[in-house]
Parts: C-alpha cells; structure tokens; sequence
C-alpha cells in the first residue's frame, strides 16, 4: 500500500517509492529506497521536494504515529506553510550581490521552472481541483532568492523576453515586482514570502470564467468590463478552499483593484480599510498590465508608465508608490530614453545610488537618423553630454517593432538565451 506523505513526517525505516518533485530538488540517484539512518532522512527534510510516496508493505508506516497519539497531530494547512517558508529561508545560503549580467542566466532558469509549474497550477484550477499553496511556495522561493541577488534581473527579463504567454508573464513579474517592493519597505520575512505568493495569484480568478469566456489573444481584460470584474471574487473564493493560504494573500488577490479614493473594485473600499499587501498588489499589477497593450490602451513604455501612474490621483497609497519608484527605478529597465548627445538608447541596468542615471545601451543617432553600433554607457559616470533628458518616443522613428527591439537589445546586453 502506497500513501503520500509530508517530509515533517518522515521516520527512519520508512520506504521512499516516489519523492515528488524535479531531481534538481533532492540530493539522491535512486529514486526508491530504504531511509536507513537519520543522515539520509535530514538530506530528504532539508531538500525542496513538495512531498513523498511511501510504500507501507516494505517500510514503517506514518499511521502508527498518528493512532499512538490518540488524535491527530497533523499541523493545519497554514501551520505546513508557514513551517515551509520559514525551513526555505532558513536552508537558503544568505545571497551573494551579482549585477544583471550574472543574474541573467540563473534568472531565466528560474524563469523557466517557475512556469512549468504555475501553468500545472493554473490547469489543476481550471479542472476544478483545490489548489495546493504547498506546491507553489518553491516558485516563490526560487524568485525571492534571484530577486536577492539582484533587485532589477528577473523582473527585467521578464519585461524585455517576448517568449511568454501573458498571463504567466505578469504572474511571474507581479510577484517579482512585489517580493522587489516589500524588500524596500523592510517587511518581515514572511511577509516578504506572502508579497510573492500573492503577485502570483492576484488573477487566478480568470481560470473559472465560462469556457466561452477565451480571449484569442489570452488577455482578459480584452472581454466585457463586467465579466473582468468578476475574476476577483472568484479568485477569493478558489484561494479560500485552501486554508494553507494566507490571509494577506487572500487580500491581495480580493482588493488588488481597490483603490485609495474608493474608486475601485469589488467594494469601492477606500484609504487604510485596504490591506496594506492589496495596496501594495494595485501598484505592482497596474505597472506591468500597463507594458502590454489591450483592447482600450497601447502599451506604454516601462518610465512611461511610472509617469503615468504618478497622474492618477487617489489611485494609490503614496507612501508606497514612492518605495515602488524605489525599488525599479525611476527609469525601469526596458525604458527608451533620448540622451543630451542626440543619441536614443534603451536602459539595461539600474545604478543603486541614483536612479536618475541608469545604465543604458545607445543605439541609434538622432543626427544621422541610423542605428549604430550599441554602446554601453553608466550615466552616473558619463557627465552631463549622455544625460538623461526625455523618455523616448519611438513612434516617427524608422526602428523594428518596439517590443522585438527590447527584447533584442536586452537580450544580447547580457547575451542570455
């Protein structure tokens, strides 16, 4: 008889048929074996594997534990989940400061598991099935560690690469930008690990429209304003299944529309009676939802966008939309800017001290009217001939598609996949 087990629950003498999760998230070559000592039941404890199947005919079983207790000892849901952020941010190494260049490819990979697994998440919701918050907490994780080493990498990634399906896009980005923003406002860490988890989920709610209900394009807020309006309230609901998910992510994912004037949706709730992590998601979906064009909008450019937002008055608590500038610049990368030397460039990495003065890659002379060879240039060390002095408007200018031209200049900057 086989049965599915946490790894808390683990003992000696037990037979591991299956250890549920990639085989970069454990340190054994057999996949089915006797835990013979307490060495290799801490290597299985310590590892990043959602669970294991035991097999009771050829080991101890878990069951006599339970019985032997007179009740139940399994924690909650909630109770597994904050066991299991608070092991990841304990097993996990302090990390190293890297600058983009040595994030890149660390980034992508994380990019790249992150949504095998939301997209199995996403699917299991559409099927009906209850959503496992234990499942996803390695994304967010994996995220919150590359976001560690380096603030700007995998949110830039993910704003500069064109091979990503919308809505897996702005779920991983979200949750960057918002891990990214609750670092800058010096949050505990676990509530650091909810911010995540959060962004992740904030449009869950999209999985349960009716099967009619399938924009072509994958963008939703491309159907009936009415309709859109419901996925926060269904998303509430999904989440609410699990009792493994917080609170504040509950929050997040019910009011992230919610805005500080009360102008927003489901309630029209207004100032402080908004969670402080559902104002924080309001600035973090509205940024990157404004990068990606729509049915009623272009997309805007990344610094074009900040301004924007800067301009809806009573949308957002402001305290907080200045730790948001913060914490991606004042100049995000991706963003087309005209320099003082007649030159368009695009920016690929922040300067820390002054966001004013990113680093950019120039490209192409106004003067002439030509692409040029790309060149990389630190503001903050360039004096006043590169400076900064308009966002660019690429729209007259004889140049690829604005969103291929991103990704190619970002891509080839750091020469990542």
């Amino acid at each position: 008889m086989q049965k599915r087990i946490d790894l808390t629950d683990l003992e000696v003498g037990m037979f591991v048929q299956r250890m549920l999760g990639s085989w970069f998230t454990h340190p054994f070559w057999k996949a089915q074996f006797v835990i013979e000592d307490k060495e290799r039941l801490r290597a299985l404890q310590s590892s990043k594997l959602e669970g294991v199947i035991i097999d009771v005919s050829r080991g101890k079983d878990v069951a006599q534990k339970q019985v032997a207790s007179g009740s139940s000892s399994k924690p909650s849901s909630r109770a597994r989940v904050q066991a299991l952020q608070k092991r990841h941010s304990i097993d996990r190494k302090p990390q190293i400061p890297a600058s983009v260049a040595d994030e890149m490819h660390a980034a992508n990979r994380v990019a790249e598991k992150a949504k095998d697994r939301l997209e199995k998440a996403f699917l299991a919701a559409r099927l009906g099935k209850v959503l496992n918050v234990r499942s996803v907490q390695p994304i967010v994780s994996d995220i919150q560690a590359s976001v560690e080493r380096n603030s700007q990498a995998f949110a830039g990634l993910m704003r500069c690469k064109l091979k990503n399906e919308l809505v897996y896009q702005h779920s991983l980005s979200v949750s960057a930008l918002m891990i990214s923003l609750a670092r800058r406002l010096k949050l505990p860490e676990r509530d650091v690990c909810d911010a995540g988890l959060a962004g992740l989920f904030l449009d869950i709610g999209v999985n349960f429209f009716p099967p009619d209900v399938q924009p072509k394009d994958g963008d939703f807020r491309n159907v009936d304003a009415k309709i859109w309006e419901q996925h926060v309230l269904l998303g509430y609901r999904a989440l609410q299944n699990d009792e493994g998910f917080p609170k504040a992510v509950l929050n997040a994912c019910l009011q992230h529309h919610e805005r500080m004037d009360g102008s927003g949706f489901p309630n029209g709730t207004s100032g402080e009676d908004i969670a402080k992590i559902s104002r924080m998601a309001a600035i973090c979906d509205t940024f990157d939802f404004l990068l990606t064009s729509s049915d009623a909008s272009a997309a805007l450019d990344p610094a074009k966008a900040i301004e924007q937002m800067a301009q809806m008055k009573g949308a957002f608590d402001q305290d907080i939309f200045r730790a948001f500038i913060e914490s991606v610049g004042l100049y995000p990368i991706g963003s087309f800017v005209k320099l003082r030397s007649n030159r368009l460039a695009m920016v690929i990495d922040e300067d820390p001290k002054n966001s004013a003065k990113p680093v950019v890659q120039a490209f192409y002379s106004y003067t002439t009217g030509e692409q040029t060879k790309p060149m990389r240039i630190a503001l903050a060390k360039a004096g006043v001939e590169h400076e900064i002095i308009d966002i660019a408007d690429l729209s007259e200018l004889d140049l690829p598609p604005v969103e291929h031209l991103r990704e190619t200049l970002f891509l080839r900057a750091y020469k990542a996949p």
